[in-house]
Formats: structure tokens, sequence, C-alpha cells
């Protein structure tokens, strides 16, 4: 199965319709993924070495989560290369998506992808999330497998502006975690926990979804 069928077919298990557009959405998401191939054996931007492997478990594993999450701003931190984010932005162009991480050589990557894919919609913050100020109301505020939700919510709680009582805290974790959900900091709580499935991962995947209480 070549990769672009094996996009589309997942895409389409998403519920992603076949058509003009789609086909060019899919185009641009595979020049990203052929982005990340060439710079993962120089940069070491992921672990996964598959270029099947990186479609499923980081291309479609992002694009899992955009029936759940809201526009038309959001953050995504500790990108890393450019994941949630990237796809995100690709996806949804009329989308704002900053990109927010510390790592200089990720952030290059960021960069090249966005000069690369001409992706319009993407601010990328070379910066840790806790020393990031904006005036910017984010609508959702992801990361992915990037630390416990406790940590999380304390290192981006200061990005939710004046309107934080519409803000969602989204995190894309294995397992439910309850034992992280049991530790939420005083004033949050968990709006929703989303059981995803996600073509060709036969492992547990969720979103937990956390407002301000």
């Amino acid at each position: 199965m070549t990769l672009h069928t094996q996009l589309s077919e997942g895409m389409h298990a998403l519920g992603y319709n076949p058509g003009l557009e789609t086909t060019k959405l899919e185009t641009k998401l595979l020049m990203y993924l052929a982005l990340i191939q060439k710079w993962n054996g120089v940069h070491n931007l992921t672990a996964i070495r598959s270029t099947e492997t990186m479609l499923t478990h980081h291309i479609i594993d992002s694009l899992a989560v955009l029936p759940h999450i809201s526009g038309a701003k959001i953050a995504d931190i500790g990108s890393g290369a450019g994941l949630p984010g990237i796809p995100i932005a690709i996806m949804k162009p009329d989308w704002q998506v900053t990109l927010i991480e510390s790592n200089k050589k990720k952030t290059a990557f960021q960069q090249q992808a966005k000069i690369e894919l001409e992706l319009d919609n993407i601010e990328i913050i070379a910066d840790r999330a806790e020393n990031y100020q904006t005036n910017t109301q984010f609508n959702t505020i992801i990361s992915r497998a990037l630390s416990s939700l406790n940590e999380f919510i304390k290192m981006s709680s200061h990005l939710g502006g004046n309107e934080r009582q519409n803000l969602r805290y989204v995190a894309m974790k294995a397992s439910k975690v309850e034992q992280e959900i049991d530790n939420l900091p005083d004033g949050y709580s968990v709006d929703k926990v989303v059981p995803l499935s996600v073509p060709g991962i036969s492992a547990e995947r969720h979103l937990i979804i956390v407002k301000q209480s």
C-alpha cells in the first residue's frame, strides 16, 4: 500500500470525504511527512524511523483530534516537529495556529515546514510555554505527550486571556490517566474524556479536555 493510499483510507475512516480539496490537503500532509523524514536523520525530530509508522502515529493521530477541538486560535504547547499543530494548520487554513517549542533545532524545522508548505496561518514561538506572553485569546491549548495534566495546565494557564471560561485545554494521552485527572490544579476540572479511534493504531488514545471551573 502506498503512503497516499494509506493516508486516504485513514482520512476516509476519520470522516473526510474524497474530493479535489481533500486530495490537495493529502498532498500537503505527505509533503510535511517527507520533510520530517528528511530532517529526522540529522536532527532526531522523532524516535519513529519508519515513514509508514510516522504517517499513522504522527499525521493521522493528529488529524483524529480535529472534530473535538474549537478554533480559530490554537496554541500547540511543546509542539516538537509541529505535532499536532502543523497537521491542524494544513487542514484548517482559516485557523491561526501558534507553535510553542523551546528546542531550537525543532523550531528551525518548523520554520522550514512553514516556508515550504506555505503555511501563512502558523506562528512559531521559540521559547518555553511558561515564558511566552501574548494578548491572543486562544480557543484551544493543546499538547501531545508533553507532561502530566497538572504541569500542562500550570505552564499554559497564563495564556487564557480574558475569555478563559470559553478556553479548553486538550491533552492527547495514551490512556485516561485517572491519577493525573485527580491531581488537576485548583480551579480546573475535566470537561470530557474522549476515546479516539485512530486508523492504523491499535493502542488506546484519549483526549482529556479540561476547562476552568
